[in-house]
């Protein structure tokens, strides 16, 4: 173990959480509620840990990984069998909350999982749901534009189609509401997401699915991954204009389709739109400026892990 590092391990219970720390030993027992994940975190926090691991528990655990996520802190979610086995290997037979918590504990200094509070299957999920339903509004679209020149013999039958399309989308809608509802993880940071003006719930899980990275990068490497950073285009003494490309298409549109409405509503974006028009920039240009700032205000965001303020942009 490398000195001052701390591993910690949490028995989860219906009523209470059972904490352990390592190597100092320490035990502390909080309720498996909201105040006692407040308590919990501000006592992590007096001496960050290396990794907290805990066992899913059949969902008693959903809350406290989502206080935990929130608050910046390494915690991950275990298989119970991996960790009886680890227990039997060292010769922890003994079974008892307090126990267990310590076996956590010296489960995540030896065996080092990987922080991830999420499911893959989780992320899968979302990010399926998230394309079909890009899937059903591209196809709806289409449906609206094969109507207005549609001859009245074909009409009932687009009309028939819009009215399965809706249907679909809005039940695709609503999955993703519940996927992000089961997981206080996504929900932290769809929270986060929302409180940008500007950003409804299209963006914000467009971004939750198909930009896993977003708070985890610098401005300029988000900016690049989603390909809303102008690049050069010079050659010896020639300089062409700088254009946008590559990237994440579908968060992009998407992103700029937020741009628009960002731009009219959140006052900040709508200052900084309103001056770089005054200085000669085209529509378009200031649309995915807008975007690219939208963007590193969301990638902050879930950096700190704190809402938006207007200061932010």
């Amino acid at each position: 173990m490398i000195a001052n590092e701390s591993f910690v391990g949490i028995d989860v219970s219906k009523d209470h959480l059972d904490v352990h720390r390592r190597p100092a030993n320490l035990a502390r027992r909080f309720d498996n509620t909201e105040a006692g994940h407040t308590e919990l975190v501000a006592w992590l926090r007096e001496q960050p840990p290396t990794l907290i691991v805990l066992e899913a528990t059949g969902g008693y655990e959903r809350a406290l990984v989502g206080t935990l996520s929130l608050a910046a802190l390494p915690v991950t979610i275990v298989n119970p069998a991996r960790v009886r086995e680890f227990a039997k290997a060292t010769g922890r037979l003994a079974k008892t909350d307090a126990v267990d918590a310590a076996v956590l504990a010296e489960f995540a200094d030896r065996l080092r999982p990987e922080v991830r509070p999420l499911d893959d299957a989780d992320t899968q999920k979302l990010q399926a749901i998230v394309a079909r339903r890009r899937q059903l509004l591209e196809m709806r679209t289409m449906e609206h534009n094969r109507l207005k020149t549609a001859a009245p013999a074909v009409k009932p039958s687009i009309v028939a189609v819009l009215e399965v399309l809706d249907r679909e989308a809005k039940r695709a809608d609503e999955e993703l509401a519940t996927a992000i509802e089961a997981s206080p993880a996504w929900k932290a940071k769809d929270d986060l997401l929302r409180s940008i003006k500007g950003v409804g719930d299209v963006l914000s899980r467009t971004l939750l699915a198909d930009l896993p990275e977003l708070g985890t990068l610098s401005r300029e490497r988000i900016a690049a991954l989603v390909g809303v950073a102008p690049i050069n285009r010079d050659s010896g003494a020639k300089s062409k204009r700088r254009m946008i490309g590559g990237g994440r298409a579908s968060v992009r549109s998407v992103l700029y389709m937020a741009a628009l409405s960002a731009s009219r509503y959140n006052p900040a974006l709508k200052t900084f739109a309103e001056r770089l028009r005054a200085i000669g920039k085209t529509g378009k240009v200031v649309m995915i400026a807008v975007a690219r700032k939208l963007l590193v205000i969301a990638n902050a965001i879930l950096r700190t892990k704190q809402p938006w303020s207007a200061k932010m942009a």
